[in-house]
């Protein structure tokens, strides 16, 4: 189980296909902005290119706690956010649930204080 690495990078990036690929074909996501989970390569390709398309994002990992008797883990970071194009940003403290089924990420929850970012909505 590989955690954090290519997977951040790849959200660095802001990489669609490089994303997608790090989950598997019955992948479940969710975040503070979905609708609900996504649960396709597909949906979280359409979920992906909007949401690049609206905010510049960066992630660094702040720990990493293995569950036990689990291919998973507890995931703490830190990211910054701005609409792309502008220059106002914002920094954002947040936690992702994350399983694995072999190297890839088969359900991914990620919890953060969405109002954090309101400052930037409306822009």
């Amino acid at each position: 189980m590989k955690i954090g690495g290519d997977v951040m990078s790849a959200w660095n990036m802001q990489d669609v296909e490089a994303v997608v690929a790090c989950y598997t074909e019955d992948l479940v996501y969710v975040d503070p902005n979905t609708r609900g989970a996504i649960e396709s390569p597909q949906a979280m390709r359409r979920y992906l290119t909007k949401l690049f398309s609206v905010w510049d994002m960066h992630w660094s990992m702040r720990s990493t706690h293995i569950l036990k008797d689990m291919n998973g883990a507890a995931v703490r970071w830190h990211a910054t956010f701005k609409r792309s194009g502008g220059k106002e940003m914002v920094e954002v403290d947040g936690m992702d649930l994350v399983i694995y089924e072999g190297d890839r990420i088969k359900r991914n929850e990620v919890y953060f204080d969405r109002a954090l970012l309101m400052p930037l909505m409306s822009k």
